[in-house]
């Protein structure tokens, strides 16, 4: 019988990995903040976890350049009243690769948005208390060179098998997560 490995995109998997590493706290998080760094450039930087790396791959081999990413959870976020505000006061030394940001959000219906109530506070209420609401985690991630993919996880369907992929899923966050890179 022959075998057949399905290969996943280095940004794609780490952010599936970094989703599944997320979703082991269960719900109810706040926002949570990842680095991105290439794990061979990591692994040159910081040679007393090269063995590491090199154990956590199923080969036991050497990280290429570019195959693989290590994510580095940023903890003591800068005080912040929404996600906008938080990823407007961040930037990266050029040795972040990239960058992942992972939130939790109530989604409705589009027909829902019609009946929800103008002020804001009133509207969030309303979400809340909505009988077709879902909540979902959202795990965003874009490189310097571009490249994104967001990963979304619901409470209804809290399984690693039943996660959506996809690079367009959320283009306001990414684009603000993409700016944060910006020199």
């Amino acid at each position: 019988m022959t075998e057949i490995f399905h290969v996943l995109p280095p940004l794609l998997e780490c952010a599936v990995e970094a989703e599944k590493y997320v979703a082991a706290a269960g719900w109810d998080q706040p926002v949570r903040l990842f680095a991105l760094v290439d794990a061979a450039r990591f692994a040159q930087a910081e040679p007393g976890l090269a063995d590491t790396l090199h154990e956590a791959r199923d080969d036991g081999g050497e990280v290429e350049p570019g195959s693989a990413f290590v994510t580095i959870e940023q903890e003591d976020l800068p005080p912040h009243e929404d996600v906008e505000e938080l990823l407007a006061q961040l930037a990266w030394p050029a040795e972040v690769d990239g960058v992942a940001i992972s939130l939790e959000r109530i989604v409705l219906p589009p027909e829902a948005g019609a009946d929800l109530p103008e002020d804001p506070a009133e509207a969030a209420r309303a979400s809340l208390e909505h009988p077709e609401r879902a909540d979902i985690r959202l795990l965003a991630a874009v490189c310097r060179d571009g490249e994104r993919v967001c990963v979304v996880r619901q409470r209804a369907h809290d399984s690693d098998d039943e996660v959506a992929t996809g690079s367009e899923i959320a283009p306001g966050l990414l684009d603000a997560l993409a700016a944060t890179l910006e020199d």
